[in-house]
């Protein structure tokens, strides 16, 4: 390895670091902006629309929740084409390890957690009794935040193999 690939290889395993602990900051920060957010137009006024603003806050942490996780995964995986070899190397031990059966699980993308407050956001327009209009535009943004979730899920469960295969084709020439 070279002082150039070494640098490198120290340089993005600094970037992981920070952006994991940027990413739970960002979800710590989005869920307390939401939960504010979220009693303060409850307090203010009942008007179902009025849930609107929460969602796009609580939609906004996710999606830097949801990039940070992406950037950190690509970044990993382009360590272990380029960086490691074929069988040795950080990346390589940790897709190897995967999750054993009845091991501790995570949720790097906090999607329960999110689903949760998206459901807590909505109890105020279910409350007020909204009239179907209001139903259908405001309970469907709520719809559509959850199916967004559910679907950055999956593809962020294949995002390790498809990214791994992009970089052996970059690589291969």
């Amino acid at each position: 390895m070279t002082a150039r690939d070494d640098e490198e290889y120290r340089a993005l395993r600094a970037t992981i670091r920070q952006r994991g602990t940027a990413r739970v900051c960002i979800f710590v920060a989005g869920i307390a902006a939401w939960a504010g957010l979220a009693v303060g137009t409850a307090a203010v006024t009942s008007a179902p629309v009025a849930t609107l603003l929460p969602l796009l806050v609580l939609a906004a942490a996710f999606e830097a929740v949801f990039s940070l996780h992406v950037g950190v995964e690509r970044i990993g995986r382009y360590l272990q084409v380029f960086h490691e070899t074929a069988d040795s190397g950080w990346e390589h031990a940790a897709m190897t390890f995967g999750r054993p059966a009845g091991a501790a699980a995570s949720d790097p993308l906090f999607v329960v957690l999110f689903l949760l407050a998206t459901i807590f956001n909505a109890a105020p327009m279910a409350i007020a009794r909204p009239v179907p209009v209001e139903l259908v535009f405001v309970g469907g943004a709520h719809a559509l935040f959850a199916l967004r979730l559910v679907v950055a899920r999956i593809v962020a469960g294949r995002q390790r193999a498809i990214d791994l295969a992009r970089f052996h084709q970059i690589k291969s020439g």
